[in-house]
């Protein structure tokens, strides 16, 4: 995904998201890599994923909250890429907007990718809430857009 389907969802003026613009390393970084979770007080109330890949924000729309114990499986499901400023944006989307409602960082810090692939993606968070290894499975439920979310 890219950057495009985000700014066409929004209205970038009256909702006071960010918008990065893209910069293009010329050189492997080697540092540890930024995530979000933000609370999102929408139509219905979810978490946002969001892993730095890419110069952008990978994401996942998770229906309930993420899972801390290696018990609890969450269904995640893709959504468009965000820029990276969005990684500390809080507040109040407006309403006529797409996505309009309260959105708060729930947990954030960094992480470390593991392992990567079409169907699977590993990765260790260092967070404040959220600790350890975790894993994005890709399933065949629904649409192709759905994830599992758990902790390893």
């Amino acid at each position: 995904m890219s950057l495009l389907q985000y700014k066409k969802k929004r209205n970038l003026k009256i909702s006071k998201e960010p918008l990065d613009k893209i910069k293009i390393s010329k050189s492997p970084s080697i540092k540890k890599l930024n995530f979000v979770i933000h609370e999102h007080h929408a139509t219905h109330l979810h978490w946002d994923l969001r892993l730095e890949d890419d110069n952008v924000l990978k994401s996942w729309a998770v229906p309930k909250i993420p899972p801390t114990e290696k018990e609890i499986k969450r269904l995640a499901i893709q959504v468009e890429d965000h820029p990276l400023a969005y990684a500390k944006f809080h507040g109040i989307i407006p309403e006529g907007n797409y996505g309009a409602g309260e959105v708060k960082i729930w947990d954030s810090g960094k992480y470390n990718l593991l392992e990567k692939n079409s169907q699977k993606i590993i990765f260790e968070l260092h967070g404040k809430k959220l600790k350890g290894k975790y894993c994005l499975i890709k399933t065949n439920y629904g649409n192709k857009k759905s994830w599992l979310f758990f902790k390893l």
